[in-house]
């Protein structure tokens, strides 16, 4: 059985939550040096039945070409398995719910890929056989990363600056009766210190460099994954970068080049 991660020992802040204001003072982290391939393995991952969009055989479709892409962490395969994602998208929308493609869901936001969420859900992972313990996703958006969360960690801090994204991530939500996700309406450049350190941090928006407060927050042997301008690397482009807090510092690698919306502050 795995061991909890060091922070879930700290006691949840109480809700409704009071939201932190952003300190700039301190200096961001920006992308390093590219790291090496991922390997190829194709885990067998069963899930439920149903009829429809709402049938097994097409999340198991999903969960298939994803394990083809080269994705191998089984316990985010069971999950995209499990969460319907095309409650998650408007109605017009729901036939390409399970195609490799980021979707429209309102004020200028997206749905990313399935392969993306399932590659950045793997990276957070990577090397831990259990539950995470608790973590802040930055960018709550429609609420499908947050589900999926919710079945990978033992609890989710998770924010939006939008309210209409917010409102509608709450109702996407609802019918799943998540005990463990925690929404929050705010900024999210300044993280949400109350609920740190996070065993994890996942961001849905990239920014110019990662924010010093999100790493300030993450737990020794916690990681971040988060898009970031590519900078020197690439004018214009995003790369997803993972960095890992150690007891000796703080390591960072740069992945593959990805495409997300800004990252901006303050709400709307």
């Amino acid at each position: 059985m795995a061991q909890p991660h060091p922070s879930s020992a700290k006691p949840r802040p109480g809700f409704p939550a009071r939201l932190e204001v952003r300190n700039a003072s301190t200096p961001p982290v920006r992308p390093v040096a590219p790291s090496g391939p991922v390997p190829a393995h194709k885990p067998k991952v069963h899930l439920a039945h149903g009829v429809g969009l709402d049938s097994s055989a097409v999340r198991q479709s999903m969960v298939n070409k994803l394990a083809q892409q080269g994705m191998t962490d089984a316990a985010v395969l069971q999950a995209m398995g499990s969460i319907e994602r095309h409650r998650f998208v408007d109605s017009a929308l729901v036939n390409q719910a399970y195609e490799d493609t980021s979707l429209p869901i309102g004020l200028g936001q997206t749905i990313s890929k399935p392969g993306v969420v399932c590659r950045m859900l793997g990276l957070l992972r990577q090397g831990n056989p259990g539950r995470l313990g608790r973590v802040l996703e930055i960018g709550t958006g429609c609420g499908y990363q947050a589900a999926l969360l919710s079945l990978l960690c033992s609890e989710v801090y998770t924010m939006e600056r939008l309210r209409g994204l917010h409102d509608k991530a709450r109702d996407n939500l609802r019918h799943l009766r998540l005990a463990n996700v925690h929404l929050l309406f705010g900024d999210g450049m300044p993280g949400y210190a109350k609920g740190a350190p996070y065993a994890g941090i996942i961001a849905a928006a990239g920014g110019e460099a990662v924010p010093q407060a999100w790493i300030d927050q993450l737990a020794v042997g916690g990681r971040l994954v988060a898009p970031v301008s590519a900078g020197a690397i690439s004018a214009g482009k995003q790369v997803l970068m993972v960095i890992e807090k150690t007891p000796h510092g703080v390591r960072q690698a740069v992945m593959e080049g990805v495409f997300f919306v800004p990252l901006k502050s303050g709400i709307a």
